[in-house]
């Protein structure tokens, strides 16, 4: 199986970590292939010639681009355990629509947390409070937003975790103390190894983010 199934990633991007936890639900076996983002593989140019992005999943030489996509066509593909996408039309419409909301908010106002100072810094930190407290109110008392168990949602937001101590670091502020329910719901998830093996240290977080500022010429 793992010669069929081949990842092109990048150790701390939050898109690839959610590929690397539907595998590791399913119990798939694949070839991790590390990529230096700036310069690309050729395999990977040829792989997604048109966002020219990580991660990149190729199934018996075939590729599925676009991280939520991925997780999808995982889900569907080895649809035998754990399922993460729910059977009910309409419950798996909600859950969609969730995780293209994390898509949409959670990595843009994160990034404006590391990249922006002073009011332009602290809207970005408002902003992201904000979504994750909506997020915590659909969590509810759940153990999970798939319900009992792991599911699309949990997938799409988890990866985020892992940079939450960049993100805390550079604003100055505790995101438990404002959305502890979220945190909660982390560290349950973090117990899973699907989810602990899948993301990395947040020190290797925090060198991706120093060497992004010198190239940036942010201080």
């Amino acid at each position: 199986m793992a010669k069929e199934v081949i990842l092109l990633d990048f150790l701390v991007s939050p898109f690839g970590m959610r590929v690397r936890i539907a595998l590791a639900e399913k119990g798939v076996g694949y070839e991790y292939r590390e990529e230096d983002l700036q310069n690309k593989s050729e395999l990977l140019l040829k792989m997604n010639p048109v966002h020219k992005k990580i991660p990149v999943l190729i199934h018996n030489g075939k590729s599925i681009c676009e991280s939520l996509f991925i997780v999808e066509y995982i889900d569907e593909v080895w649809r035998n355990k754990a399922p993460l996408l729910p059977s009910d039309p309409y419950q798996r419409a909600q859950a969609r629509f969730w995780a293209d909301y994390i898509d949409k908010k959670i990595w843009d106002c994160g990034a404006r947390i590391w990249r922006r100072k002073g009011e332009e810094q602290e809207a970005a930190k408002k902003e992201f409070i904000d979504c994750l407290k909506l997020l915590e109110e659909q969590l509810g008392d759940k153990p999970y937003f798939g319900g009992d168990t792991l599911g699309y949602v949990d997938v799409a937001l988890i990866p985020f975790y892992s940079w939450f101590p960049a993100y805390e670091s550079s604003g100055n502020f505790k995101i438990e103390e404002s959305c502890p329910k979220i945190v909660a719901w982390a560290k349950r998830c973090m117990q899973k190894d699907s989810v602990s093996k899948s993301l990395p240290k947040p020190e290797k977080v925090d060198e991706f983010i120093l060497r992004m500022k010198k190239r940036l010429g942010i201080e």
